[in-house]
C-alpha cells in the first residue's frame, strides 16, 4: 500500500490528513458531495502534504477506443483549469467507480479498467504531473493500480469503511458536510420520464410546437412567445412555491403534478428561444431561485422521446441556479446531463468549465442584476421581448426551420469532457447565433 498523506483544505482552516488508499476512497464522496458512481475522477494535490484542489468528473466512456483521448482531454483540462486558478497541480490523485456488469466480479471489473487507468497516469505523466494513487471503487471495495504489494493490497480487493465511522466522516459531520446518495440518485431527478404519462407529454409538445414554431420564427411572434413563456413559467413557480410542503421521497412526484402536460411543453420550447432562457437565468436568488429549481428539474423530466435534446435549456438553468446557489455537487451533475443532452450547447459548456475550475457565480449574478435593472428599473419580467426581443431580431433572427411535425433522431450524445470552453462562465449568456435544430422546432444551442 502506497503510504502518504493529502489533506482536504488550505492552510489557514482545519485539515484533515489522509494517509492511504483506504482513506482516500473513504474521502471521495465527501470531496464530491455524492458517491460517483459510473465515473472517472481526478483530483489535484498541492504542495509537500497533497492539498486537495481541483476536481473533474466524467462518465466512464463505453468504448474502450474513446479512453486515450479522453485521458488525455481530461489531465490537460485538470492541469490547465488548476493553472488558471491557483497553480499547477503537484500531483493527481485517480479514481474510477464502478460497480461490476451483469456476469462479472468486482475484481474482473478492476482488471477491465486496468488499461484506463494506465492511460490516465500516462496522460498525466505526459504533463509532468505524476498520478501519485489510482484507486478503483466497486461494489463496495476498494483496489490500488499503484501497489504491486499483494499483502496490503490483495487480488480481491479490500472493503471500504463501515459509512460513518472514519475521521473523514465525523470532520464532515462536524462541519455540516452531506452526502446526497449516488450520482445514479441525483441524475434520476433530471431524467426524462419512461412512464405512461411519457407518451401524453410527447402528444403534449407536437401539439405545442405546431403552433409554436410558426410564431417564433415571425419577428413579431417571437417577443410575444418570449413574454408568454416567462409569464407562464412565473405562474408555476408561484405554483410550486404555495404548494403545501411534501415530503423529500416525494417532492419531484408532487411538483409534477403540479404541471399540466401542455403547460409544461410551452415553458419547454419556448426556452428554446437565447434570449427567453437568459431572462429566466435571472431567477437566481432567495426564494425565486427555490423555486426557480423546482421548476427546471421538473421540465427537464417532460423532455421525453424525440425531445431529448430540448432539455439542455431548462438543465442548464437547473445547474446555474445550483451553482449560484452554492450547491456546486448539484450543478455539476445538471450540467454534465445537459452537456449530454447537446454537447454543443455552449452556456452549459461555459457553466461547466466555470464551475470546475471553481470560479466565483456573483461575476454572472451581478451582470444578470445589471440587465434586469436596465430593462425595466424594478427586476419584473411583464416586459419580456420588448427590449430584449428587439435585440434577438437584430442579432438572433432563426433561421427556417424544418415542420414540427415529423420524428427526429432521440439521441444519447456522447459526453463531453469538462474545459471544452475557452471563455469563463460571466459572459456566458450572450454567446453564439440561434440555430434551428431537427424537426421539433426552433432550437438555440448557445
Amino acid at each position: 500500500m502506497n503510504k502518504h498523506d493529502a489533506t482536504t483544505g488550505p492552510s489557514d482552516v482545519q485539515q484533515i490528513t489522509l494517509r492511504g488508499p483506504a482513506e482516500l476512497a473513504d474521502a471521495l464522496p465527501y470531496l464530491m458531495g455524492f458517491h460517483p458512481n459510473d465515473s472517472v475522477v481526478m483530483v489535484a494535490l498541492h504542495g509537500g502534504r497533497g492539498r486537495f484542489g481541483g476536481r473533474l468528473r466524467l462518465g466512464i466512456p463505453k468504448d474502450p477506443e474513446e479512453w486515450a483521448p479522453v485521458a488525455d482531454q481530461l489531465a490537460q483540462s485538470l492541469v490547465a483549469g488548476s493553472e488558471r486558478r491557483e497553480s499547477r497541480p503537484d500531483a493527481i490523485v485517480v479514481f474510477l467507480c464502478q460497480d461490476p456488469v451483469e456476469g462479472e466480479s468486482a475484481p474482473q471489473a478492476m482488471e477491465r479498467l486496468r488499461p484506463l487507468a494506465q492511460r490516465l497516469r500516462t496522460a498525466c505523466g505526459a504533463l509532468d504531473v505524476p498520478v501519485l494513487e489510482a484507486l478503483c471503487i466497486s461494489d463496495g471495495r476498494y483496489w490500488s493500480y499503484c501497489c504491486p504489494d499483494a499483502r496490503c493490497c490483495p487480488a480481491e480487493g479490500n472493503p471500504l469503511a463501515l459509512p460513518g465511522t472514519t475521521v473523514m466522516a465525523a470532520a464532515a459531520a462536524y462541519a455540516g458536510v452531506q452526502v446526497r446518495g449516488s450520482l445514479r440518485d441525483m441524475e434520476a431527478r433530471l431524467t426524462p420520464w419512461e412512464s405512461v404519462a411519457a407518451q401524453e407529454q410527447e402528444l403534449a409538445l407536437d401539439s405545442a410546437g405546431a403552433v409554436l414554431v410558426s410564431r417564433i420564427l415571425d419577428v413579431d411572434g417571437r417577443g410575444e412567445v418570449a413574454r408568454e413563456t416567462l409569464r407562464l413559467a412565473r405562474e408555476l413557480m408561484e405554483r410550486l412555491g404555495s404548494a403545501p410542503a411534501a415530503l423529500p421521497v416525494e417532492a419531484d412526484s408532487s411538483d409534477d403534478g403540479l404541471i399540466a402536460h401542455g403547460e409544461a411543453a410551452a415553458v419547454i420550447l419556448g426556452l428554446q428561444d437565447r434570449e427567453t432562457r437568459d431572462r429566466a437565468a435571472e431567477w437566481m436568488e432567495g426564494r425565486e431561485a427555490e423555486t426557480a429549481l423546482r421548476l427546471w428539474r421538473a421540465l427537464a423530466r417532460r423532455c421525453v422521446g424525440p425531445y431529448v435534446e430540448h432539455a439542455a435549456a431548462p438543465l442548464t438553468l437547473a445547474g446555474w441556479v445550483s451553482w449560484s446557489s452554492g450547491d456546486e455537487a448539484a450543478a455539476r451533475v445538471a450540467l454534465g446531463l445537459a452537456l449530454r443532452a447537446d454537447p454543443d450547447y455552449t452556456f452549459a459548456q461555459l457553466l461547466h468549465q466555470a464551475c470546475n475550475q471553481g470560479l466565483d457565480p456573483e461575476t454572472l449574478r451581478r451582470c444578470l442584476r445589471g440587465e434586469r435593472v436596465l430593462r425595466d428599473g424594478t427586476g419584473g419580467d411583464t416586459a419580456a421581448g420588448q427590449r430584449g426581443g428587439g435585440r434577438a431580431e437584430r442579432r438572433n433572427k432563426p433561421r427556417p426551420g424544418r415542420a414540427p411535425a415529423g420524428k427526429r433522431r432521440g439521441g444519447t450524445a456522447h459526453r463531453r469532457a469538462p474545459g471544452g470552453a475557452s471563455r469563463p462562465a460571466p459572459v456566458a449568456g450572450r454567446a453564439g447565433d440561434t440555430r434551428p435544430l431537427g424537426q421539433r422546432g426552433v432550437r438555440s444551442r448557445d
